[in-house]
């Protein structure tokens, strides 16, 4: 990647917008600079000086990197070629480093602060209390019209992605047996991707499982992990593999036991809809709106209008969702090299439901899905 020329790109996006940017450790920095994020924690894990782990730059000056030492040892990240770095002693005064590195910059007594929107509040507190003149606006939407048109060198990388993934899932599939829990068909799922190279899920893997004697429920995972999947049932997989800090997202059906006529139709209905969604991508013509309304109109006109509860999709790269979103208030004009998953679904709580998810790449003439794997519904008996 060409760090250099990205943060060219974004001092000319912020020079006359903001006096000072801090980015956190997060996508934007990565897509700057090229320094790595690890997996989330669910609880947080603090080290002295944390608010001010991240980089700071002007349209003129930076980025410096400023870490505690902990992250700087330990989390490997004192060694970034071409960055420099500030580390923080475990009993050193976070405000006295970040006050000499903003006596660097050439700040006026009001500064604009562009923060990215990942960034912790009590970081913001503090740049504050160093600032008290500053106001404050979003870092991330300054960065957004850059990060949203991928390169073909992001797009090769969204592609390998997508290759673990689909890896992931074809291992998968011949372990999987009626009788199994939810948590177990996910655990497999994460394991595979792990084993076949992705750093992690990229977001938690979820399966929206229902049949006639499994209803669908939402957001209950304690609740419903430990179900047992008894045919007839409808397993609805949504996950990710992680690649070069690049995030993708799929989805696929499979029927545990032979499936009826009901969801053979659903299945394909919501196929046609991702087709329809997948053509209406078309750079310098259609809109997010137009894409969303191609596939939507497909399952409306099946009757299951009620039952597609979701937009159609969602830009995706370094973060698993990134602005702009298929949906109908989404009026953005699509341009070549924008990555969208398409993912229509029919979700029903008391009987069978259907769900695709492709990542797909904006082009002149329709979108190009970057995986392509699995367009049958999957019979597990």
């Amino acid at each position: 990647m060409n760090y250099a020329e990205r943060l060219d790109r974004f001092r000319r996006q912020i020079d006359g917008a903001a006096d000072l940017v801090f980015l956190s450790i997060s996508a934007d920095l990565q897509y700057l600079t090229g320094v790595p994020r690890d997996l989330p924690n669910y609880g947080a894990v603090l080290h002295p000086g944390n608010w001010l782990e991240g980089a700071w730059m002007t349209p003129e000056r930076g980025p410096v990197l400023t870490l505690p030492r902990m992250t700087a040892e330990l989390g490997g990240l004192g060694d970034q070629p071409g960055i420099e770095i500030r580390v923080l002693g475990d009993h050193d005064d976070p405000a006295s480093l970040a006050r000499d590195i903003l006596a660097g910059f050439d700040l006026p007594a009001q500064p604009r602060v562009a923060v990215n929107d990942g960034a912790h509040a009590e970081s913001v507190v503090n740049i504050q209390r160093l600032l008290p003149g500053a106001t404050f606006l979003s870092a991330t939407r300054l960065l957004n019209p850059l990060r949203r048109i991928k390169t073909e060198e992001e797009i090769a990388i969204m592609r390998r992605a997508g290759e673990i993934t689909e890896a992931a899932f074809a291992a998968t599939l011949p372990k999987l047996r009626p009788g199994m829990t939810e948590l177990d068909v996910m655990s497999e799922i994460n394991h595979q991707l792990r084993r076949h190279g992705s750093l992690g899920e990229s977001f938690v893997t979820t399966m929206y499982n229902s049949g006639p004697n499994h209803p669908l429920i939402f957001g209950k995972r304690l609740e419903t992990q430990n179900r047992v999947l008894t045919p007839p049932v409808s397993l609805l997989f949504d996950f990710g593999a992680i690649y070069e800090g690049y995030c993708y997202d799929f989805g696929r059906t499979v029927s545990f036991g032979e499936p009826p006529e009901e969801f053979v139709r659903i299945h394909r209905i919501v196929m046609d809809a991702q087709q329809a969604g997948i053509a209406a991508l078309k750079a310098g013509e259609a809109t997010a709106a137009d894409a969303d309304r191609a596939a939507r109109q497909v399952v409306e006109a099946a009757g299951y209008g009620e039952a597609f509860r979701h937009r159609l999709g969602h830009g995706i790269g370094l973060d698993v969702h990134e602005a702009p979103f298929l949906t109908a208030s989404d009026s953005t004009l699509l341009e070549e090299g924008m990555l969208f998953t398409v993912e229509p679904s029919i979700t029903q709580f008391n009987t069978f439901s259907a769900r695709v998810e492709d990542v797909v790449a904006v082009r002149p003439g329709g979108g190009e899905p970057l995986t392509r794997g699995f367009q049958d519904l999957i019979v597990i008996e």
